[in-house]
């Protein structure tokens, strides 16, 4: 039996050597290429933040309850509270950022002051129906550059042990693993559950 060279997987169908097509690269480009980023519009994009926030509780509070038998919120009463606050997500110490794919507002992230110095992402979240789209490499990208323009020297975040994919993506761009900060947002109680994490915006590499 003769098998042909190919640059994808080579199978053999009734005795034929055939190719397992392996996609190009513009193909595979496709998806993070029609992810669009941009800031919130107040009031214009309040219940498209106030969905993803509540959607973004549930799930990991859900999950959260499910692995460890915890439930460290209450969805809808943080979520109001927040909107209630959302000036700390705003210009000129914070920034709130919206991912749009096809159309649709598919994630968001935030950033908020903790000192002059300092600042923290909160709310990190892609839909999970609309993932693997380079969403979330998107806002984290956005949400850095507009650290560096507040001035902050380092970022800092909080994420449960289970999001071991965001923790890579976090890494991915220079984070490290700190212990528990005091500004944390997190009841006390819940903090084993969590990683805590900081990248140096001064770092030339980043």
């Amino acid at each position: 039996m003769l098998k042909i060279p190919a640059f994808g997987n080579t199978q053999t169908v009734s005795g034929k050597a055939t190719t397992e097509k392996k996609p190009k690269p513009s193909q595979e480009m496709t998806k993070s290429e029609k992810v669009k980023i941009r800031t919130v519009v107040i009031p214009d994009d309040l219940e498209a933040v106030k969905k993803l926030w509540f959607d973004y509780l549930v799930w990991g509070n859900d999950t959260m309850q499910e692995r460890y038998g915890v439930h460290p919120h209450n969805p809808r009463e943080t979520v109001e509270q927040d909107i209630q606050q959302i000036g700390k997500f705003q210009p000129p110490y914070g920034q709130l950022i919206l991912a749009i794919y096809d159309g649709k507002v598919c994630g968001l992230g935030s950033l908020k002051r903790i000192n002059s110095d300092t600042g923290e992402l909160k709310r990190m979240f892609v839909d999970p129906a609309i993932r693997r789209i380079g969403a979330g490499r998107a806002i984290l990208d956005r949400l850095l550059l507009e650290a560096k323009k507040v001035g902050y020297k380092k970022v800092r975040l909080d994420s449960p042990k289970f999001m071991e994919t965001a923790h890579s993506l976090y890494r991915s761009v220079g984070f490290r693993a700190i212990d528990a900060y005091p500004e944390m947002e997190i009841p006390t109680e819940f903090k084993d559950y969590l990683l805590f994490m900081e990248l140096d915006l001064t770092d030339d590499t980043t």
